[in-house]
C-alpha cells in the first residue's frame, strides 16, 4: 500500500442551490402559494436557506392588513414547511419522485418580528433526525440576518 493510499483528506463540502424553475419541479404548491423563490446553500439532506421576496402586491395584503401589511406568521411557517419539503425530494437519491409531501406537525413556534413588503426572508432549515418517509427539522425565518420566526416542522413524503 502507498503512502497516498493510507493519507485521509477530508472531503470538501460542496453546497448546492435550486432556482424557481426546479423549485417548480419538487414542489406541488404554485401562486399564490409558493412561498419560496430560491434554495441556497443546500448541505444535502441536513440544512439549507430558502429565500422569499416579500412583495406589495401579493394577495395577502389586500387584507392583511391594508393600512400596515404584515406577512402573515401562518405563511412564515409554510415557508419553512415548504423550503424543508424541497430539500426532502431534491435529496433523494434512489430517482423517485414522491407523488405528495404532507405538512405533518408544527412545534415551537415563537414569531419575534413583523415581516414586511420590501423584506427578504431566509428560512434556515437544519435536519433533526429522518425515519423512513419522515422528517423533521429546525426552522429559522431572517430578516437583515435578525430572527422574525422559529419552529420545529415534519413532513411526510408519499412515495409512489
Amino acid at each position: 500500500m502507498s503512502d497516498s493510499d493510507m493519507t485521509t483528506q477530508t472531503p470538501t463540502k460542496v453546497l448546492g442551490s435550486v432556482d424557481i424553475k426546479r423549485i417548480l419541479e419538487l414542489l406541488p404548491h404554485r401562486y399564490p402559494f409558493l412561498l419560496v423563490d430560491r434554495i441556497i446553500e443546500m448541505d444535502g439532506d441536513d440544512s439549507c436557506i430558502g429565500i422569499k421576496n416579500v412583495t406589495m402586491n401579493e394577495p395577502q395584503f389586500t387584507g392583511h392588513f391594508p393600512q400596515q401589511p404584515v406577512m402573515p406568521g401562518v405563511m412564515l411557517i409554510e415557508g419553512m414547511a415548504q423550503t424543508a419539503g424541497a430539500l426532502c425530494v431534491w435529496s433523494m437519491t434512489d430517482g423517485r419522485k414522491p407523488k405528495l409531501v404532507y405538512f405533518m406537525t408544527i412545534d415551537n413556534a415563537k414569531f419575534r418580528k413583523p415581516v414586511e413588503p420590501g423584506d427578504t426572508v431566509e428560512f434556515h432549515m437544519k435536519k433533526l433526525k429522518q425515519r423512513g418517509n419522515m422528517w423533521w427539522y429546525r426552522g429559522t425565518a431572517k430578516v437583515a440576518g435578525v430572527t422574525v420566526c422559529e419552529a420545529d416542522v415534519s413532513a411526510m413524503l408519499v412515495l409512489e
